[in-house]
């Protein structure tokens, strides 16, 4: 059995363990979207999500992705972030590297972003009074695309 075929085995019971003991019922459907989430490593929206169900011929209602979005949250198999913008973006949580998100303030786009350095950092900082169980870091900008699109406008505009 490969790693992914693992995570996936791995993250269904603890999503079993979850519903059982909250007396929440298994259905096809919440372990279709759980299997979907933990097939892609990307961050995604409850539109894409949605979509993505659909193409699989996996027929969901929005409240079933809604209803199963919140209790993966509450077992901590997925996380939730806001990017800036009115919408959520979710990602899988179990076996999730430690990374970092690059927003670009322009276009949106979201990058996630490795630094053991950092991550070293972090992770050895001591907080009184508290333990942490993970953590995020968005880094706000503009990507290179973004960047060099203004640099470009700004030398058009000075040539006037």
């Amino acid at each position: 059995m490969d790693k992914e075929n693992k995570i996936r085995e791995i993250v269904r019971q603890k999503f079993t363990d979850y519903l059982t003991a909250h007396k929440c019922r298994k259905t096809p459907e919440r372990y279709a979207i759980l299997d979907l989430i933990y097939t892609d490593s990307r961050h995604f929206d409850m539109e894409t999500l949605y979509e993505a169900m659909n193409e699989r011929n996996f027929r969901v209602s929005r409240a079933t992705l809604y209803n199963t979005m919140q209790l993966l949250l509450e077992c901590n198999l997925v996380l939730k972030h806001q990017f800036g913008q009115n919408l959520s973006f979710y990602e899988r949580a179990y076996n999730n590297d430690f990374h970092h998100h690059l927003i670009c303030s322009n276009c949106h786009k979201v990058q996630e972003y490795k630094d053991a350095e950092l991550k070293t950092i972090i992770q050895n900082k001591k907080i009184r009074s508290f333990t942490p169980a993970h953590y995020s870091l968005y880094i706000y900008g503009l990507c290179s695309k973004c960047s060099k699109e203004l640099k470009k406008q700004i030398k058009t505009q000075t040539n006037k």
